[in-house]
């Protein structure tokens, strides 16, 4: 089964470190899947880390997390080339995409090198639930805030824009985040959008936002807007999730 409606789960969390393996799937990864409305007891993801460089470790500890939560997890590599011919069948044959965080400048290079700009609009349409974190989350978007060119904070504005938001990442974290993004959107580099702190993540129907929720408590996502000269930054209520336990 997939998703009613288009959906994506843009977020800054989702992974933690586990007990019995180096990473465990937390409630927002969690989320992501019960949004899929999985057949059976396994659902199937495919992980996408682009943004790191399809590092193999990373790729193992992605797996055995998958494996503890009893979900079938597949990795769609683009290095040193892709991992598989018919990318689109695969994207389209998943529950959920799960796409990582890094460079989310050289994800969108990659992804453009390799059709993904024009595969991904069609596999969402589909009821694939896309989702990710940081650079996982930016994607999606117009654009937002990166740290993909250096340690100073830079915009990026060629996302995908399957959501016609830009997109704030790890809000409460990174001093640089919130007055840069603030910024853009004032100067108008970047249209309106949604923010996330750390452990929160946007469910999107269609284009629509329709709610936050978040994996740790006392966290917020925020919709920010120019107003005048100037940004008005709202605060949006979150839902907490229920925590998830290995057995």
């Amino acid at each position: 089964m997939t998703a009613s409606q288009p959906t994506i789960l843009a977020t800054s969390g989702g992974l933690r470190r586990g007990s019995r393996t180096s990473l465990e799937f937390g409630p927002l990864l969690h989320y992501a899947l019960e949004l899929s409305r999985p057949e059976g007891s396994r659902p199937r993801l495919c992980h996408l880390g682009t943004a790191g460089g399809d590092q193999r470790s990373f790729n193992a500890e992605f797996s055995a997390a998958g494996e503890l939560a009893n979900v079938s997890v597949c990795h769609l590599n683009l290095f040193p080339m892709p991992s598989y011919d018919q990318m689109e069948e695969v994207l389209l044959s998943q529950d959920v995409i799960w796409v990582g965080g890094g460079s989310v400048a050289n994800l969108l290079a990659i992804w453009q090198i390799h059709g993904l700009y024009d595969i991904f609009p069609r596999v969402w349409q589909a009821g694939v639930v896309l989702a990710g974190v940081s650079a996982g989350s930016l994607c999606w978007h117009v654009g937002g805030t990166t740290d993909s060119y250096g340690p100073t904070l830079r915009p990026v504005t060629n996302g995908l824009a399957l959501l016609p938001y830009s997109n704030g990442v790890h809000y409460d974290s990174e001093p640089q985040r919130r007055p840069l993004y603030q910024r853009l959107i004032a100067e108008g580099a970047i249209p309106p959008g949604y923010a996330t702190d750390d452990g929160v993540g946007l469910h999107y129907r269609g284009v629509e936002m329709v709610e936050a929720v978040s994996e740790q408590d006392g966290k917020s996502a925020y919709y920010v807007e120019r107003e005048g000269d100037g940004a008005r930054e709202r605060a949006i209520p979150t839902r907490r999730l229920p925590e998830t336990h290995v057995a």
